[in-house]
């Protein structure tokens, strides 16, 4: 499984680079702020919405502090979808947010 840390994935978003972020928290966590452009899908609901994803696109996992992203991109990876894990999490996470 590849890792990108926040500082890298800030500068893929500012590059314009094209791929899909998922942001696991749970919903309490996430009205504190997300990063723009994210998709909110929380951990427990990825078994049964993961139908949802394009499977030719590559998608960073996103949580507040890496673990949830790593287990999210790992469950996805098994199924056969291009993953990235952000290292760090939201604790870390340099850019703006949004609400």
């Amino acid at each position: 499984m590849k890792e990108i840390s926040t500082h890298e994935l800030d500068q893929r978003l500012q590059a314009g680079e094209e791929f899909a972020m998922i942001d696991v928290r749970e919903p309490e966590e996430v009205a504190a702020g997300m990063i723009a452009g994210a998709v909110h899908i929380p951990l427990m609901e990825l078994p049964e919405r993961f139908g949802e994803l394009d499977r030719n696109r590559e998608y960073v996992l996103i949580c507040r502090s890496g673990g949830r992203s790593k287990m999210a991109a790992e469950f996805l990876e098994g199924q056969g979808f291009e993953t990235v894990n952000m290292t760090g999490g939201m604790l870390e996470w340099p850019g703006e947010t949004i609400a």
